[in-house]
């Protein structure tokens, strides 16, 4: 895992923890690169019905599997209009967070859940 300095995990406003940078952060800034346990399909099912439901990703390389990102990865959280964007590595089995705009000091980093998908009706959580 590689992360800016100052990056933290504190309550978030919007329910549970969340990833906050100590530091502002530029856009266009690398926030974390995060290497990823690979889910297969085989296992999705399961996944499901455990608490790493709410933490999981969809992993684009292999329909129908997932991945779970190490680091800081699996607990940014989401907002309609985030901050920062997953940009997700095949080749190397990671994800990037990075910097849409800027984000102040002690402000948290958000990421869209939903690629840029505009119907939220789709999460499995009530959007704040």
């Amino acid at each position: 895992m590689q992360h800016i300095p100052g990056l933290y995990i504190s309550i978030s406003k919007l329910g549970g923890r969340g990833v906050f940078t100590a530091h502002e952060v530029s856009k266009g800034d690398i926030i974390e690169i995060c290497p990823l346990l690979l889910i297969p399909p085989s296992q999705i099912e399961h996944i499901d019905k455990t608490i790493f439901y709410d933490y999981y990703y969809a992993w684009p390389g292999e329909k129908d599997s997932g991945c779970v990102a190490l680091g800081y990865g699996s607990l940014y959280n989401h907002a309609s209009k985030p901050n920062a964007d997953v940009i997700f590595d095949i080749d190397d089995k990671t994800i990037v967070i990075k910097a849409l705009k800027k984000v102040k000091a002690n402000h948290e980093i958000l990421i869209d859940y939903q690629g840029g998908e505009k119907d939220e009706s789709k999460l499995w959580f009530k959007v704040k």
